[in-house]
């Protein structure tokens, strides 16, 4: 599961304090931790400058239009994975992107406006991607209740009934002055107002004005993201749950009023509703599939995927994702030999042999006897 950091009690407290408001000043932050401004401003920097965390400033889903949402769950070649989700984190309009086990390998929400084309985004752009096999498509109904940061897991910040209403937004609640600071902003959610207004040549009063006023109507949002391991969640899964038509809804909106439940929504395939859940521990999750999950009226079973490593969430990019590119080689394990595409311009036609004992490679020539010990696999392209 994604994230190596540790963090001690204090650099949790500080993330916690974040989670609550991601713009509060360091010393409303030490105030929360009982410790001295100085101590938290270095450790709160620090944790910044890492990319252990980032704040980030969010739009609503629906500030550039009417859109829909479409679950993919992308299989790919042995071995492309983490290639596949290198081409795919470059799309802006993916909202969340991860890497996952189970059925699939990739799980990605992709937001497609009204006017826009899905065949283009589906068939000509995300098929295409060396790499990936098959890519099953789902139409995201309704969404009951979505999170993109720790917010509602610790309690600070959110009030939980509002957590499960979605404030749906319109073009309309933007000007082109909004947008400005909303890219300015989208990255760093800690970036002062002074210095995005001096960055558009408009007044610091103006920027804080227009901030506060769409973050007020729920036109922008303010996340923290963190890795889950880095605050003591082991377990973070996608349960895609088959449910009694008649009682979709009500067991949407039960699943929903749970805190370790981050994203609810209905779907149009058979398994009806897709689910996140978040948990301390495995005995975490064993307990909630079996003493709530299962014991809910109108679920008939589901299936499950763990979370391996997020890339995006909220349309946001993880800064930490890029370290799961290059995991370091364990010791007792051999370094790789050339892969087959790096075998094949020279073998085309050949056979390679592969040693019961060794796992070696060696290449025999057309018509050339074959070892009885060895295995014949045909080079791809003869």
């Amino acid at each position: 599961m994604e994230g190596a950091e540790h963090l001690d009690e204090l650099d949790r407290r500080i993330v916690i304090a974040l989670q609550g408001n991601g713009r509060a000043s360091w010393t409303e932050i030490a105030e929360q931790c009982g410790t001295s401004v100085a101590t938290v401003a270095r450790r709160g920097q620090q944790l910044l400058r890492d990319g252990v965390v980032r704040v980030a400033v969010m739009p609503d889903i629906q500030h550039g239009g009417e859109s829909d949402l479409f679950i993919l769950r992308i299989t790919c070649a042995p071995g492309t994975q983490m290639r596949v989700l290198g081409a795919l984190s470059r799309r802006t309009d993916m909202r969340f992107l991860g890497l996952v086990t189970g059925a699939y390998d990739i799980l990605a929400e992709l937001n497609v406006r009204k006017e826009e084309s899905l065949h283009t985004r589906i068939v000509n752009e995300i098929q295409a991607i060396d790499g990936v096999e098959r890519c099953n498509t789902d139409l995201t109904l309704n969404t009951y209740k979505v999170a993109h940061d720790w917010s509602q897991q610790f309690g600070v910040g959110v009030d939980q009934k509002r957590a499960v209403e979605v404030h749906r937004c319109a073009p309309s609640h933007f000007d082109p002055a909004d947008h400005k600071i909303i890219d300015l902003m989208a990255g760093d959610g800690r970036a002062s107002f002074r210095s995005v207004a001096a960055a558009l040549g408009v007044n610091e009063s103006t920027v804080r004005r227009r901030f506060e006023t769409l973050q007020g109507r729920g036109c922008i949002h303010l996340v923290t993201l963190v890795p889950a391991p880095a605050l003591g969640f082991e377990s973070e899964i996608i349960l895609d749950i088959s449910v009694a038509p008649a009682q979709l809804d009500s067991v949407a909106r039960k699943l929903a009023t749970y805190q370790g439940v981050r994203y609810v929504a209905a779907t149009l395939s058979h398994n009806a509703l897709m689910c996140e859940l978040i948990l301390p521990t495995t005995q975490d999750v064993f307990e909630f599939t079996n003493g709530t999950l299962g014991q809910l009226d109108g679920v008939l079973g589901w299936t499950a995927s763990v979370v391996l490593l997020v890339v995006r969430r909220g349309f946001v990019e993880t800064p930490w994702w890029h370290k799961g590119l290059s995991v370091p080689s364990r010791p007792d394990v051999p370094p790789a030999g050339p892969s087959l595409d790096d075998l094949v311009p020279s073998l085309d036609g050949a056979s390679l042999i592969v040693s019961p004992v060794t796992g070696a490679l060696s290449a025999v020539s057309p018509g050339a006897p074959v070892p009885e010990s060895g295995g014949r696999a045909r080079v791809r392209g003869c």
